[in-house]
């Protein structure tokens, strides 16, 4: 019976691994309703944010920010957002496929790429594929702290306003429901002054005109720098809804098919037995027989 007890030992083994993946497939769950939670709280604050910019740059046309200049720079930066730890199915390597084919065509027309990663994840794959990575942050934990993403991603910000910079390109994970992530590229710099009005006008919302206070270069400034924050933040924080909720679902993939396979090695382990018996019984009779 040494194969009936081998048999034994890797049931007992996807056993022990099917009661882990349940564990983890409970707390992903619990993360995943306070994550998203998180997020939606998240999203009015970065809407009203964007209106207002919108309406700025409508409102004050004579002074232009630094951020909604285009540069002719032969450099492009990414911000790339990933998580810190896997078994979350293919969120990350979604992401990372479309970070790499976007970087490959720019370095394929001569475009310098910079990039800063916000998570392990990300930061281990750029540093495998030869990225130049300026700045990183990682272990975020379960709550997106804006002032640990301000430094990393100020890099490439200051880099743009000096213009260094011809673009920079925001990389993260987009929470659409439960069972469904969608990788998503935007363009995070330069601030287009048309696309922020036409977003403005989805919103049915009605532009407005400001008295400044001290002026208008300083309320402008302070304000696209917290607008472009809160892009950064609202990303994380998608990413995060995006990690807990692909986590669930891949944990539960992952515990269902334990058990089938539980199953069908409990059906192995009886068809063994069984025949071990059978041939005992017919040596028995043999051997009475001959008697």
């Amino acid at each position: 019976m040494a194969a009936g007890k081998e048999i034994r030992t890797k049931i007992k083994s996807v056993e022990n691994t099917k009661k882990i993946t349940k564990a983890m497939e409970m707390v992903a769950a619990s993360k995943m309703r306070k994550a998203q939670d998180r997020m939606r709280a998240a999203r009015p604050y970065s809407d009203k944010v964007r209106n207002i910019a919108a309406n700025l740059g409508k409102a004050n046309p004579e002074y232009t920010h630094a951020f909604m200049k285009t540069n002719d720079a032969k450099a492009v930066g990414f911000i790339v957002v990933t998580t810190d730890k896997g078994l979350c199915g293919g969120l990350n390597t979604n992401i990372l496929r479309a970070v790499t084919a976007k970087i490959r065509e720019l370095q394929g027309q001569g475009v310098d790429v910079q990039t800063v990663a916000i998570g392990n994840k990300g930061l281990g794959f750029l540093n495998r594929i030869g990225a130049k990575v300026v700045s990183h942050a990682v272990q975020l934990g379960d709550t997106p702290h804006l002032d640990r993403l301000i430094g990393p991603v100020k890099v490439l910000l200051d880099q743009y306003a000096e213009g260094k910079l011809s673009a920079v390109y925001l990389c993260y994970t987009n929470f659409i429901n439960t069972m469904r992530q969608e990788p998503v590229i935007q363009t995070l710099l330069p601030l287009s002054a048309a696309k922020m009005q036409e977003e403005t006008k989805a919103s049915g919302e009605h532009g407005w005109d400001y008295i400044y206070e001290p002026d208008a270069p300083t309320v402008i400034d302070d304000l696209l720098v917290r607008y472009v924050e809160a892009l950064v933040y609202q990303a994380v924080a998608e990413n995060m809804a995006s990690e807990q909720s692909a986590r669930m679902v891949a944990m539960k993939a992952a515990t269902d098919n334990a058990g089938n396979l539980i199953g069908e090695l409990k059906l192995v382990y009886n068809k063994t037995r069984q025949a071990a018996i059978t041939k005992e019984l017919s040596e028995i009779v043999s051997g009475a027989a001959a008697v």
